[in-house]
């Protein structure tokens, strides 16, 4: 939580699921705690799979993924997520915006 931005706790905290607290798959947004862990049926298939662990709610900003899509010289994207008009889209706009072909598959998102 030391890292935590202060207005992102107290948008957590309003909205009642406030960052670090107890939750139903123990703290909410902690790494290491059993509702941060990837799911079995998503788990990587391959060693060389690459995770990025987001601090919010886009996957460029505060991670190394740019850096490594560029380094891979990947160029086309395709995306799908659970919440489609926040991480998903996040994700997409921040792409595109820099320089990323984006796919986003309908029946891979949901809300």
């Amino acid at each position: 939580l030391a890292d935590c931005p202060r207005n992102k706790l107290w948008r957590s905290q309003r909205i009642g699921a406030a960052i670090g607290s107890m939750g139903p798959k123990g703290r909410i947004l902690i790494r290491g705690q059993p509702g941060w862990e990837i799911i079995p049926e998503l788990q990587p298939l391959l060693p060389q799979e690459i995770i990025i662990d987001k601090p919010g709610k886009g996957s460029f900003v505060g991670t190394s993924l740019h850096l490594i899509l560029q380094t891979q010289r990947i160029e086309n994207i395709i995306l799908a997520g659970v919440t489609t008009d926040v991480c998903v889209h996040t994700t997409m706009r921040d792409a595109n915006d820099l320089g990323y072909e984006c796919l986003l598959l309908e029946v891979t998102t949901q809300s």
